[in-house]
């Protein structure tokens, strides 16, 4: 069966990678990770990643309580790169090949990060892991990774969550919402649905970048995604 996309922008959130524990890296979680990406790079799909580092340190917050706020975004950078490492390692685990690559300098660590080798190495086969998110305070990774699917000319960003989709407003506060199949990106925001960041939004919608949201934490989504099944919400310019 043909994957429904042939290469895609594969958003993670760092506090994921915690799996409910709230803070620090949880091995299971990143090794289901691994198990579900290398799964369907085998089905021949080209996988790039951005993964948030907010179950180490947000910047934002850190801003609240007294902390500079560039340096606390940069402290925020250097967290996805420690999930970032924590993913590489878990994917040459499972034997998938992969490359993490900086937005700031950072070598050994990663090879600095641009558009044609981050192709070149998903050419290769190997997963490219995109830290640092844009290398720019005052940028979440949300919108890192809009720019880095819009750049590497990914079909989609598949933006991994905890819950199935976006619903009318937040399944775990309200028991009545409803889950959308499709949806656009204005009707996002004429409903104010807190699906990314404003600037992430509006980028992937001024540059046609269709995002599906779905549930990452349930393990084989993934590759149901990829196999187009119906599960998840997909937002379109139209």
């Amino acid at each position: 069966m043909e994957p429904r996309y042939k290469r895609i922008l594969l958003k993670l959130s760092g506090e994921s990678l915690a799996a409910g524990q709230g803070t620090g890296i949880d091995p299971q979680r990143v090794n289901e990770y691994a198990t579900q990406i290398k799964e369907i790079v085998d089905m021949g799909v080209q996988v790039a990643i951005v993964i948030g580092g907010g179950n180490i340190f947000r910047g934002l917050a850190g801003a609240a309580k007294g902390v500079d706020r560039v340096k606390g975004d940069q402290m925020g950078m250097l967290a996805t790169v420690i999930n970032s490492l924590a993913l590489s390692s878990a994917l040459d685990a499972v034997g998938q090949p992969s490359q993490v690559l900086t937005a700031i300098a950072m070598v050994p660590i990663g090879e600095q990060y641009s558009k044609w080798r981050a192709i070149e190495a998903m050419e290769q086969g190997k997963v490219v892991i995109m830290s640092c998110g844009t290398g720019n305070p005052f940028f979440t990774t949300d919108t890192g990774s809009t720019l880095r699917g819009i750049e590497v000319e990914a079909d989609v960003m598949l933006k991994g969550t905890r819950v199935d989709g976006i619903y009318t407003a937040d399944p775990e506060k309200d028991p009545t919402a409803t889950r959308f199949d499709k949806i656009t990106y204005d009707e996002i925001y004429s409903r104010n649905l807190k699906v990314m960041d404003m600037t992430a939004t509006i980028m992937a919608k001024e540059n046609n970048l269709p995002i599906h949201v779905f549930n990452m934490d349930v393990v084989g989504n993934l590759r149901k995604v990829l196999s187009g099944e119906p599960i998840g919400t997909v937002v379109t310019v139209e």
